[in-house]
């Protein structure tokens, strides 16, 4: 308990003594001391600024490489749905990968039959596989899966703002989208 301040306080003094004997009486107040100074408030908040500014960098690109992750898998899964629907439905399916505008799309001959994907805020397709010469002048690409037919070698490189690289590519041979991480230099 907070004891530092003393109040005190005069007592009269008895009835018949001489002037002068009077007695004091020290009263302590309790809670005199709680609180804190605007001094230690500044520091705190100095040092809780501190503490933001140096762990956001690394915040800040952990959750872009979330994002990076979550649209490799998005794109894994997309092709591994476009393959599935061309065998077990035999039916032709078109994937249009349009750069610009950061999706897929994916068509079947089924009437009204159209999947869409688009990439999150931040992550870019850098290139479709297998690049073209031309592939600057072409603002979508086309691939054809045909039931029993043989697979094309396609994939895409996406990144983040922050340089990350991944390759979604699908293996020809097995016809399953794989995931390659690229190293940045």
């Amino acid at each position: 308990m907070g004891t530092d301040t003393i109040c005190r306080m005069r007592l009269p003094g008895e009835p018949g003594a001489p002037a002068g004997s009077e007695k004091w009486l020290s009263v302590p107040i309790l809670g005199a001391t709680r609180g804190i100074t605007l001094l230690e408030l500044l520091v705190v908040v100095a040092i809780l600024g501190l503490l933001a500014g140096i762990t956001f960098p690394s915040v800040s690109s952990g959750l872009d490489a979330v994002r990076l992750n979550s649209a490799a898998n998005s794109v894994a899964s997309f092709f591994n749905a476009a393959l599935n629907r061309a065998e077990r439905r035999q039916q032709a399916v078109e994937i249009a990968i349009s750069k610009g505008e950061r999706t897929l799309r994916l068509r079947t001959t089924e009437p009204g039959f159209v999947r869409t994907l688009e990439l999150p805020e931040g992550v870019t397709i850098r290139a479709v596989l297998p690049e073209l010469p031309a592939e600057e002048t072409l603002p979508v690409r086309y691939f054809l899966l045909y039931p029993g037919g043989a697979l094309p070698r396609f994939g895409l490189d996406i990144a983040s703002p922050k340089g990350g690289r991944l390759i979604v590519r699908v293996d020809p041979i097995t016809g399953v989208p794989r995931i390659e991480r690229l190293e940045t230099p």
